[in-house]
């Protein structure tokens, strides 16, 4: 009981998210979206704390990887905190306050 609490609390602890571009027109079936090249997403939508509602592709946070480049039990949803990172290990957005750390004026 120990051990599993241990690492549940060292997965929370992480402080960062995988996303993966997705494709919502994946066949049905599948139990879950499809996992396209990042290329097809925009990684402002990622700051923006959104998806676009409309587009075939979309960020999709967390989940699973399964068999057949298949993603599922995450959330289209971004994270309200945390790190933000691509399935291969790039860091798309640092998380905290703003989100992108970008700096206007």
């Amino acid at each position: 009981m120990v051990s599993a609490l241990s690492l549940t609390l060292v997965a929370c602890g992480s402080g960062s998210t995988t996303a993966r571009c997705v494709d919502r027109n994946a066949p049905s079936g599948k139990g879950g979206y499809r996992v396209v090249p990042d290329s097809n997403c925009n990684v402002d939508d990622i700051d923006n704390g959104g998806t676009s509602p409309y587009g075939r592709y979309f960020w999709y946070y967390g989940g699973k990887r399964g068999s057949g480049g298949f993603v599922s039990g995450g959330s289209q949803y971004r994270p309200s905190d945390g790190k933000i990172k691509s399935g291969s290990g790039k860091t798309l957005s640092r998380g905290g306050f703003g989100g992108s750390g970008k700096s206007g004026s």
